[in-house]
Parts: structure tokens; C-alpha cells; sequence
């Protein structure tokens, strides 16, 4: 029993390095607790993220979810459960009856850009535009990204709200991800 203690310890060990070596390999992120795997669309991923519920719930209640599984690319702002806590009581509920669905898709696809848009390439429209940049979002509005200090960026919608990029460039077969703290409005 000694000696299989070790050997146990030790295999766990080699199958644990393992699978960190090919989540790096593979440009994998942690988001929510799961693994969002390159090789996946955005919807397969999000699915997965205890911390996206809110999202997924509204993205399926909108019927976005063709758009998102599509070709793409897409860059997606995605507001954690948290982002929408946020709201005002009662927001969230409201958005998902089904007579708001075009008031619901219209907020969902305010965070959605054309284009695949990592950090990189983020800062360099930001450089490119003094310190901030527009960007035209699915639903025909903008929303700027802005510098706020080095490799951090903020996102600002139109009615002048901020949101932190918490976790960038969560890579996926249609796009990008990049996960936000508060809900964007048009």
C-alpha cells in the first residue's frame, strides 16, 4: 500500500500536467469554471460557463443562437451573471418575456461585433484612434473601446456606461470572446 500511494500520487500528477499542456497547446481558457476549446463556436462554449447563464438564458430566449453557431467571425462582449445583476431589479425578467424579444435581441447583439478582434487587435485600434476607437456593433450602434492603462481595456456604450474586459481572447471556431463585467445598452 506504501509504495501505491506514491505511484497513485505521481500518475495524477503526470495525467494533471498532461491535460494543463494540452489546454495551453490548444490556446484553451478557463471561463466559468469550464474549458472553452478553440474547436468549438461561440454558443458550443458558452454553454459550458456557470458564469454566462444569464447570457446563454437570453441568447436562446432572443433565438440568437443560429447567429452565434454561424460563420462568423464575431467578436463577443459577454456580460457575466454578475454584469446583469447590475441591472435594475426586474430588467432582466422584463427582457425575457417574449413580447421584448426584439428589445432583448437588440441589447444581445449591441455586444456582438463583426470580425475577430483579440487584445492585440483592440489596442491597436485603440492607438490608432488616440486612446479610443469605435466600433459598429451587430445592431447598427456603436460602442468604444478605450485604453485604461497598459492591457486593460474598457468598453463604453452609448448611454456612457463602462465595462471591464475581465478575461480576454477566449478563442473559438466563429470568433472571439471576451468576457465583460457590466451589461452594454444602445
Amino acid at each position: 500500500m506504501k509504495q501505491f500511494l506514491p505511484s497513485l500520487l505521481f500518475t495524477a500528477l503526470v495525467f494533471s500536467a498532461a491535460s494543463q499542456a494540452d489546454m495551453m497547446s490548444n490556446n484553451t481558457v478557463m471561463v466559468g469554471g469550464a474549458a472553452m476549446y478553440p474547436s468549438k463556436n461561440i454558443v458550443q462554449n458558452a454553454v459550458n460557463s456557470k458564469d454566462h447563464t444569464t447570457l446563454v438564458a437570453a441568447v436562446k430566449a432572443a433565438g440568437l443562437v443560429p447567429t452565434l453557431e454561424g460563420t462568423g467571425p464575431f467578436t463577443v462582449f459577454a456580460p457575466t451573471n454578475t454584469a446583469f445583476e447590475k441591472l435594475p431589479a426586474g430588467t432582466v425578467d422584463s427582457l425575457l418575456k417574449p413580447e421584448n424579444k426584439a428589445k432583448l435581441s437588440a441589447v444581445l447583439t449591441y455586444h456582438v461585433v463583426s470580425g475577430k478582434y483579440d487584445m492585440k487587435a483592440l489596442e491597436k485600434k485603440i492607438k490608432a484612434g488616440g486612446g479610443k476607437a469605435e466600433l459598429k456593433t451587430v445592431n447598427g450602434e456603436s460602442l468604444w473601446v478605450m485604453a485604461n492603462g497598459p492591457h486593460n481595456i474598457q468598453l463604453k456604450d452609448m448611454k456612457g456606461n463602462i465595462a471591464n474586459i475581465t478575461t480576454y481572447d477566449v478563442n473559438q471556431s466563429n470568433g472571439v470572446i471576451d468576457v465583460i463585467d457590466t451589461v452594454l445598452m444602445p
